[in-house]
């Protein structure tokens, strides 16, 4: 029995097509909903009305983010597919030229020339356009475009993302629901930083930085406007 079957091995980056779509998901989910909540509160605004902003924001944020996703995937799809279909067509008018192109390749990465088109050759008489669309194009399983896989990812974690600023509406006092909801949502960023990293076997520390620096540069400014919207109004 082969080795490799007695060692299986789990690559994080098969994981990029779903991790992205869902840390962007729920980050937007949280940073948007909670900036939003926190700057109508700090208008001065009813609870009833803030809470009815938040689930506005919630709905529009989630299809917002479906629909960008599944448009910006679909466009990288269609780019693939058009590249693919040059290449197919480029094999079978010009295959020897397509057989020195994939030797090239192999070459500048370090393998010696005859070796290089030894391997050309046998890879090419496998698949062809596999051979060259992985690595010619750089497109392969792992990282190919799914347009549904983002989009409904991506609307699926910002509405959690969400959901938990909103519920700190409905617990938190009147009086306390700037601060709640501020400190609440940076401690779920935080956590979103730690689980995406961990997932994507990233630096935890930086990736927790990173995301409560923004949000709470966002909320920060969004209270701000609010505050000085409220007064003036």
């Amino acid at each position: 029995m082969s080795r490799l079957r007695l060692h299986p091995e789990n690559h994080l980056v098969e994981r990029i097509g779903w991790l992205r779509a869902a840390v962007l998901g729920a980050n937007d989910g949280i940073v948007s909903t909670a900036s939003l909540i926190v700057g109508v509160a700090a208008a001065a605004t009813s609870p009833g009305d803030v809470l009815i902003a938040g689930v506005a924001g919630l709905v529009a944020g989630a299809m917002s983010m479906a629909a960008g996703e599944y448009v910006s995937v679909s466009s990288q799809a269609d780019t693939e597919r058009a590249d693919l279909a040059r290449e197919r067509a480029e094999l079978a008018s010009s295959p020897a030229l397509e057989l020195d192109e994939l030797t090239e390749i192999y070459v500048r990465r370090g393998i010696e020339p005859a070796l290089a088109r030894q391997v050309a050759k046998q890879l090419m008489a496998k698949g062809a356009l596999e051979a060259h669309a992985r690595d010619e194009l750089g497109i392969s399983a792992t990282t190919t475009a799914r347009p549904l896989q983002a989009a409904l990812t991506s609307a699926a974690t910002f509405s959690v993302g969400a959901a938990m600023p909103l519920l700190m509406v409905v617990v938190a006092p009147a009086t306390l629901l700037v601060p709640a909801v501020s400190v609440a949502s940076l401690v779920f960023l935080a956590l979103l930083g730690a689980v995406g990293a961990r997932a994507g076997g990233a630096k935890v520390l930086r990736a927790t930085i990173r995301v409560t620096f923004w949000g709470a540069l966002a909320m920060a400014l969004t209270a701000g406007i609010g505050r000085l919207f409220g007064t003036v109004v």
